[in-house]
């Protein structure tokens, strides 16, 4: 009875990993929280007082990004450039990341470290030449200029990481689908693609985030038919000052795409991690 009453009454004390996981939770959903909050509110609330959720709750900045062209068209434009991004550059990771994979030739090594050098250097040092290229052929404030120049930096990632997943992958079934016939489209797209598609669900992602992250290209390249969200994010200032409501309600639709993303090829991220590519 003793024993009994002595663990009914024990005392529950939170060990030290649990209160550094619930500080670093914190600490990262604090900003997310306060934009939500900002999101929410007046502009003069925003700027007059100090409170931790809106006393005066209002919808009319997300109102305004949704039913306004210059702001909803800077989503729309963004999603096309991004998702053509990616596609261009899985298209032409794969076929390079199955070569470094299967075959040894002059170079190869040397050919690898080059594109992985293409993603070590910042954008800034591509956009005047990028800029100048394009106004000289016509393709300046187009969602293609954009696409093609992060397919720079996205592809070297993509067939690093896709590289890596097609070493893991026996060279006994290329060759087992060969001698029963298959053709090396028909083997790739319906046997070996399957089983790397951890792979590609996480070059996809990174290639995504990138370029919809990605700044100083993205506002260079474009003016006004391709300008995407981030660039209009930058020129909020107007006569009556920052529109800080506004802002921080398309922080908050900004941080959706890239979510859902996340929440759709997370089992793909974790193969990946536990795999040791990413």
């Amino acid at each position: 009875m003793a024993i009994r009453s002595r663990a009914s009454t024990r005392i529950w004390r939170p060990s030290a990993s649990l209160i550094v996981m619930a500080l670093y939770l914190i600490f990262l959903l604090l900003p997310i929280y306060w934009l939500v909050n900002m999101s929410l509110k007046t502009n003069t609330e925003i700027l007059g007082s100090f409170s931790l959720w809106p006393q005066d709750l209002t919808l009319a900045n997300y109102e305004k990004i949704l039913t306004d062209p210059s702001w909803y068209m800077g989503y729309v434009n963004s999603l096309i450039y991004v998702v053509m991004n990616t596609v261009i550059s899985l298209a032409v990771a794969l076929p390079a990341a199955y070569a470094f994979s299967r075959y040894s030739f002059m170079g190869d090594k040397h050919l690898f470290f080059w594109l992985l050098t293409n993603r070590m250097a910042p954008p800034a040092v591509f956009a005047l030449p990028f800029f100048q290229l394009y106004s000289s052929i016509g393709l300046f404030d187009t969602h293609i200029a954009v696409a093609l120049a992060h397919c720079l930096f996205n592809v070297p990632l993509a067939v690093w990481i896709l590289e890596g997943f097609m070493r893991g992958v026996p060279k006994e079934i290329d060759e087992t689908a060969y001698i029963d016939g298959y053709s090396f489209p028909r083997f790739f797209v319906q046997i070996f693609t399957p089983l790397i598609a951890s792979g590609i669900g996480v070059a996809a992602f990174f290639c995504f985030m990138f370029s919809w992250v990605e700044l100083l290209l993205s506002r260079t390249l474009t003016s006004v038919d391709a300008k995407p969200i981030a660039a209009t994010m930058t020129r909020t200032v107007g006569a009556a000052g920052v529109d800080w409501g506004v802002l921080a309600a398309a922080g908050v639709l900004t941080i959706v795409p890239g979510a859902l993303v996340i929440y759709f090829v997370r089992n793909y991220i974790a193969k990946g991690f536990a795999l040791g590519r990413v």
